[in-house]
C-alpha cells in the first residue's frame, strides 16, 4: 500500500508560494513530515487514515503537515546536526526542546505547530 501524505503538493504551494521546489521534492518533504506526525500521534492515523477525522481535524492535519515540511526544509542543516550543542569563543548554540521548538521521539517541530496538532486530540498518550 502506498503511503499518502496528509497534505497535497498544491496545498503546500498555496501556503508557501515563495519556496521554489519541484513537485517531487515537495511530495517527498510532505511524506517525511507526515511520517514525523505519525510518530507524534502514536501512529493513530496509519491504519485508519485521516478520513475518520472531523473536517476540522483534517484541515488542521493538512496545515500542520505543510508547516512541518516547511520547518524541516528551512532548518534542515540544524535538524540533521549530530551535536545537540556547541560553543565557540564564548558563543554557544543548542538544538533541542526550547521555548519555540518541541522535540520528541526524534522529531523537532515548532511549538505552535505542535500545539495546533495537539488540539486535534491525536497527541494524547491515552485516548478513550
Amino acid at each position: 500500500m502506498t503511503y499518502v501524505p496528509y497534505a497535497s503538493v498544491g496545498t503546500f504551494q498555496k501556503m508557501y508560494p515563495s519556496i521554489e521546489l519541484d513537485e517531487d521534492e515537495i511530495s517527498q518533504r510532505l511524506k517525511t513530515a507526515s511520517r514525523h506526525i505519525d510518530s507524534l500521534t502514536y501512529n493513530r492515523l496509519v491504519g485508519s487514515g485521516k478520513e475518520r477525522l472531523t473536517p476540522w481535524q483534517q484541515e488542521v492535519l493538512q496545515e500542520v503537515t505543510c508547516q512541518q515540511a516547511q520547518f524541516e526544509y528551512e532548518n534542515e542543516d540544524e535538524i540533521n546536526m549530530i551535536l545537540s550543542s556547541y560553543s565557540i569563543n564564548g558563543v554557544s548554540a543548542q538544538f533541542g526542546s526550547s521555548w519555540n521548538v518541541f522535540a520528541d521521539k526524534g522529531v523537532a517541530m515548532k511549538r505552535d505547530a505542535y500545539a495546533l496538532l495537539s488540539q486535534t486530540g491525536l497527541c494524547c498518550r491515552l485516548m478513550g
